[in-house]
């Protein structure tokens, strides 16, 4: 096969791993009912004078399945921490006791549970639609090289089976993350 073109089909299984990897991280995010420090990786605190992200200023951990503790590195950061968890709006109510910030994740209701999957749904458009992304890019550059007509059409064919591949692992993913949310 021309190098041009295998190039080309690189980069492009690249994006698409790229659109998975984006996925995954993103489905993290999503909680499925258990506690994970993951949930609270969006948390920006303020300290001396920029936003941190929450990792970088306390250790955060899960002493069981429904509880998220966060211990700050300096014991003034405790209501800073405390105000940033609430202003997330990720649906918490942390608990300061002086040493540390408590916060008790609740059960998921069948109306969140229902939300959450809109959520992980509408994060899996997005990597389909950056797959699709990648091969309409794909398809351009191969059109561009200075090829046959016939390792152009072979060209495009293996484009389509790598979107058709990273598609389905998508759906796998979305599959598994729908049965991980609405498991009570």
């Amino acid at each position: 096969m021309n190098e041009e073109v295998q190039f080309i089909l690189e980069a492009t299984e690249e994006g698409m791993g790229a659109a998975i990897a984006h996925l995954e991280k993103e489905f993290i995010k999503i909680r499925a009912g258990k506690a994970s420090p993951a949930m609270l990786s969006s948390v920006m605190v303020e300290y001396y004078g920029s936003q941190t992200p929450l990792s970088q200023v306390s250790n955060i951990n899960t002493p069981d399945g429904r509880t998220i503790s966060v211990q700050p590195w300096e014991k003034s950061m405790l209501q800073e921490i405390e105000t940033s968890i609430m202003n997330a709006n990720l649906g918490f109510n942390p608990m300061n006791n002086g040493e540390m910030i408590i916060i008790n994740v609740p059960p998921l209701t069948e109306e969140r549970r229902k939300q959450l999957v809109k959520q992980a749904k509408a994060e899996a458009e997005h990597a389909k639609v950056g797959v699709r992304s990648a091969r309409q890019d794909a398809n351009k550059e191969i059109k561009g090289l200075d090829i046959s007509e016939d390792l152009q059409k072979n060209a495009e064919l293996d484009v389509q089976e790598l979107t058709d591949t990273y598609t389905q692992k998508i759906d796998d993913f979305l599959h598994a993350k729908e049965a991980e949310i609405m498991k009570v």
